[in-house]
C-alpha cells in the first residue's frame, strides 16, 4: 500500500478510544464492575497482593553500575531483574489505581512509577545495545523494551485520561517522540524491521500500536503505520503456510501476542478497514497454540523454549473469538498468574484482564494430532482410560529463529511428566548469542535425543538439514521418518534415517529405529537419549525412566548391538537455576558399514 494511499485511510480514523477493547461493554463499565466479576476474580487478588507486596518497598534504581554488569561479565540478570520489577510496579498500580480509583495512594504511587520510567537512562536493555553502550547509541537504538515501554506508557496515558497530571501526560507523549517515533523515523532502518521473528512483531507492533493511541497528525501516523506494516509483512514471512513458530510456543505469546495487539488496535481505528485477521496465514498461526501443547501443561518445547506453559488466557480467547470453531479456548486451569511473567509486559496484563471471557475454555485438551510440513513438526496429544500422554518430533534445518542443533529430536510425556526431554532454553547471557552458543549441552546436539557419531555432533547452519521422508497420523499411530544425513558433517556418512512409529494405544509406545550406510566403518556410533528422570537399569536390554509413584517408561534394546551408559549432566536453566538431567548413551559393540538399532519405550 502506498504512503498516500495509507494517508487516505488514516485521516477517515475514529479518534483512539480505548472502548473498543471491551467486547460489549465500556471502558468505564469494566473496570467499575472488575472487581465483582467472578471469572477475573482470582487474577484481581493476585494484582492487590502484588501491591500489598510492593507498598513497603522503595522503588529499585536502574545504577550505572547494574547497567556495565552485561559489558563487564556478559550476565544479564543484574540489571534486568530491577528493569522488570520497575515494571511490576508500574503495572500493578495502574491497575489498582483503575480498579479502585476512590484509592488515592494508588493513583499516587502509578504517578510516581511514571516519572521514574520516563527519566530512565534508556528503555533498553544492555544485552540488546549494538555497539557499545555510549549515550548516544543508546539514544538512537530500539529495543524489544524499549518499544514495549513507549506502547505501555501511551496505553497508560489512555487509560488514566485527565487523572494523571496534564504535565505528566505531556512527558509522557514527549518521551514516546524522542525515544520511539523520531528514532524509528529518522535513525533505521534498524534490523529488526526486516526480521522475521519476534523482533519484528513486538518493536514494530509495539510503536504503530503507541503511534496509533497518540499520535494526532494523519500524516505523521500513516508514515509511522507504513513501516510498521512493513515490518508486519516481514514477521509473517517468518511463518511457513503451516502456521508453525520455530521460535517455540513461548515466542508464539510474545511476538505473535504484539502483532495481535496491534493488529486489534488498527481494526480499531480503521472501523475494520485494516484488518490482518482476514489473511488466512494468521488464521493458521493463531491455531499453533492448542497444537502445540502436548500434555496438560507440557508443550513441545523445542528451540528456546520452556516445557511447561502457562497460557495468556485473554489473546486465546481474543483468537477464539475471532476464529470462532477454529481455535480452542484453552483448559482454564493452563491460565498464566499474573506474576508469572518475569517481564513484567503490560500489554497482555492488561488484555488478560479485559479480553478474557466468562464460561469459556474446557476441562483438559481433546486428543490431538498435527503433521506441520513447513516446519516439519509430529505433534501428538493421547488421551486413553491410562490419561493423556504426548509425543513431539522434528525435522527442519539447523539454521533457525533461536536455533539448536536438534534434527531427529523428539520429546515423550505421559501423565504431566516428561520422560524423553528437550532441554529447552539455558541461561540468556552474552556467550549464549555468541560463538560458543553450541558449546551449551542445551543448544547443541549433544544435549538432544540424536546419535553422535565418531564422537561429533550436528553442526550449526542452513545447509545441516533433515528430509522428510515420510509423515502420517492417523487414529491407531503417528509416524515420522527422516533422512539425517545432511544433518552431520561426516563424509563417509552415506545414509541415516530415523523412524519414529508412536502407537496410541491405553499405554502407548514408541518404536524408533535408525538405519545408517557408511563409506567405510565409523569409529564409533552412539545413540544419545535424553532424559530429566534418574534411570535404572532393570537387566541387559532394559533400563527404566521412572515415574513420579510408580509406572514410568521402559527402554527396551538389544544388548548385542549396543552397550549402555548412563553419564549424568548439569544444565543452567533459562532462569539461571541448576539442572540435573542424564544421557542414556547407547554404544554401537561393532560398529559396521551398515547398521540398524532399534529401541522401545513403552509407558508402563
Amino acid at each position: 500500500m502506498s504512503k498516500q494511499e495509507l494517508f487516505e485511510r488514516v485521516i477517515q480514523f475514529k479518534p483512539a478510544d480505548l472502548d473498543c477493547y471491551y467486547p460489549g461493554s465500556s471502558q468505564e463499565t469494566f473496570w467499575r464492575t472488575a472487581a465483582s466479576a467472578g471469572h477475573l476474580e482470582q487474577d484481581i487478588a493476585e494484582i492487590r497482593a502484588e501491591g500489598e507486596r510492593l507498598g513497603s518497598q522503595p522503588i529499585p534504581e536502574l545504577t550505572p553500575e547494574l547497567f556495565s554488569v552485561f559489558a563487564r561479565t556478559g550476565s544479564r540478570l543484574e540489571y534486568e531483574r530491577v528493569y522488570f520489577e520497575r515494571r511490576r510496579r508500574l503495572n500493578t498500580y495502574v491497575f489498582l489505581a483503575l480498579l479502585e480509583p476512590d484509592n488515592a495512594q494508588h493513583l499516587q504511587y502509578a504517578e510516581e512509577m511514571l516519572l521514574a520510567v520516563c527519566g530512565e537512562y534508556t528503555w533498553c536493555l544492555p544485552a540488546h545495545v549494538p555497539g557499545g553502550h555510549e549515550a548516544a547509541e543508546i539514544n538512537r537504538y530500539i529495543d524489544l523494551f524499549s518499544a514495549e515501554t513507549g506502547f505501555t506508557l501511551s496505553e497508560i496515558s489512555q487509560l488514566l485520561g485527565e487523572r494523571l497530571p496534564l504535565q505528566l501526560r505531556l512527558r509522557i507523549r514527549q518521551e514516546t517522540e524522542d525515544r520511539l517515533f523520531r528514532p524509528f523515523m529518522e535513525q533505521g532502518p534498524y534490523e529488526w524491521e526486516t526480521a522475521r521473528h519476534n523482533w519484528a512483531a513486538v518493536c514494530a507492533g509495539s510503536i504503530g500500536a503507541a503511534a496509533l493511541l497518540s499520535v494526532e497528525d494523519p500524516q505523521v501516523l500513516a508514515e509511522i503505520l507504513q513501516k510498521t506494516e512493513s515490518s508486519m509483512h516481514c514477521y509473517l514471512e517468518g511463518f511457513g503456510d503451516d502456521g508453525a513458530c520455530l521460535e517455540g510456543l513461548g515466542y508464539w505469546n510474545y511476538g505473535f501476542g504484539y502483532f495481535t495487539y496491534y493488529s486489534d488496535l488498527l481494526r480499531c481505528r480503521s472501523a475494520g478497514d485494516l484488518d490482518w485477521f482476514k489473511v488466512p496465514k494468521v488464521q493458521r498461526i493463531a491455531r499453533f497454540q492448542q497444537q502445540c501443547f502436548i500434555d496438560g501443561s507440557l508443550t513441545a518445547n523445542f528451540s528456546d523454549s520452556l516445557p511447561r506453559v502457562r497460557v495468556h488466557m485473554g489473546l486465546s480467547h481474543y483468537l477464539a473469538g475471532v476464529y470462532p470453531g477454529d481455535v480452542e479456548c484453552p483448559p482454564a486451569e493452563l491460565r498464566a498468574p499474573y506474576t508469572e511473567d518475569h517481564c513484567s509486559r503490560f500489554a497482555p496484563a492488561l488484555r488478560n484482564l479485559i479480553w478474557k471471557q466468562p464460561g469459556t475454555g474446557q476441562k483438559d485438551w481433546p486428543a490431538a494430532s498435527a503433521y506441520l510440513p513447513d516446519a516439519a513438526w509430529l505433534l501428538s496429544r493421547h488421551v486413553s482410560p491410562a490419561g493423556t500422554f504426548g509425543f513431539a518430533a522434528k525435522g527442519g534445518h539447523n539454521d533457525e529463529p533461536h536455533n539448536h542443533n536438534d534434527l531427529g529430536q523428539f520429546i515423550l510425556t505421559g501423565r504431566g511428566k516428561v520422560y524423553a526431554a528437550d532441554l529447552g532454553s539455558g541461561e540468556y547471557t552474552a556467550g549464549y548469542f555468541g560463538d560458543g552458543r553450541y558449546e551449551y549441552d542445551c543448544n547443541g546436539s549433544q544435549g538432544h535425543s540424536v546419535p553422535v557419531i565418531n564422537g561429533r555432533y550436528q553442526q550449526a547452519g542452513r545447509e545441516f538439514s533433515a528430509a522428510v521422508v515420510h509423515a502420517a497420523t492417523d487414529g491407531a499411530a503417528d509416524e515420522l521418518t527422516l533422512e539425517l544425513t545432511a544433518a552431520y558433517e561426516a563424509e563417509d556418512l552415506q545414509s541415516l534415517t530415523r523412524t519414529l512409529v508412536w502407537h496410541k494405544e491405553e499405554l502407548p509406545r514408541l518404536e524408533l529405529i535408525d538405519n545408517y550406510r557408511y563409506a567405510g566403518v565409523p569409529e564409533s556410533w552412539t545413540e544419545r537419549f535424553i532424559t530429566w528422570r534418574q534411570p535404572e537399569v532393570l537387566s541387559p536390554g532394559a533400563v527404566l525412566l521412572p515415574g513420579q509413584d510408580g509406572g514410568g517408561v521402559q527402554v527396551t534394546y538389544d544388548p548385542a548391538a549396543v552397550e549402555l551408559q548412563i553419564n549424568e549432566h548439569m544444565n543452567h536453566g533459562h532462569f539461571g537455576q541448576k539442572q540435573v538431567w542424564h544421557s542414556l548413551d547407547f554404544q554401537a559393540v561393532r560398529p559396521g558399514s551398515e547398521g540398524s538399532y532399534a529401541f522401545t519405550f513403552q509407558f508402563i
